[in-house]
């Protein structure tokens, strides 16, 4: 991280987190994050190609292409297709009155 990457580089340049404990180790924080977390943090590759697409579209819509992400996994771990988000998409637009 650098000071060009981040805006509050400065603010938080020398803490000095040597002595810093992961939240697993303070049972409070642990339970706070399994109440109200309801994320795991992953490492995974992506291609190239399809990260920059969403990150493409995320600067579109305004979003955040993370979340973009998360919700094309849930679609595709719910079994919901491209072609059935097309069709309720026209069944929605020819039902606008």
């Amino acid at each position: 991280m650098n000071n060009n990457s981040d805006p509050l580089f400065g603010r938080y340049a020398n803490l000095d987190f040597e002595e810093a404990q992961s939240v697993d180790s303070i049972p409070a924080l642990a339970r706070l994050q399994a109440e109200h977390g309801g994320k795991t943090r992953v490492t995974m590759r992506l291609d190239n190609d399809v990260l920059a697409v969403f990150k493409a579209r995320a600067e579109i819509v305004g979003g955040n292409y993370q979340t973009l992400i998360n919700q094309a996994l849930r679609d595709a771990a719910q079994g919901v297709t491209l072609a059935e988000v097309v069709r309720q998409t026209i069944r929605e637009e020819l039902h606008t009155d």
